[in-house]
């Protein structure tokens, strides 16, 4: 039996560390989505608010992503910000 002392921390198995579990569905979900973006070559016409334009569907699919990422990053700083505890005073 192996003894620790308080100075050192216990070895977490790499797997069931919080943040890796967390990271986990999203490498998956972002690499399901990103074979699927790119497997899309045609090009599409899209129609913007006036302007029609003609671009392949993955630059289309591929920005809709990134803003869908972009979304997600802002929200979850934001909700971060407004849960936070209040310091003691």
């Amino acid at each position: 039996m192996v003894r620790t002392s308080p100075d050192q921390q216990q070895h977490t198995p790499f797997l069931s560390r919080p943040g890796v579990r967390r990271l986990i569905p999203f490498v998956l979900i972002t690499a399901i989505a990103l074979v699927f973006i790119f497997e899309n070559h045609e090009d599409v016409e899209i129609r913007l608010l006036i302007p029609t334009v003609t671009m392949p569907l993955w630059g289309a699919l591929l920005i809709a992503w990134a803003l869908g990422m972009l979304a997600c990053v802002v929200t979850a700083r934001r909700r971060r910000k407004r849960h936070a505890k209040p310091p003691n005073v």
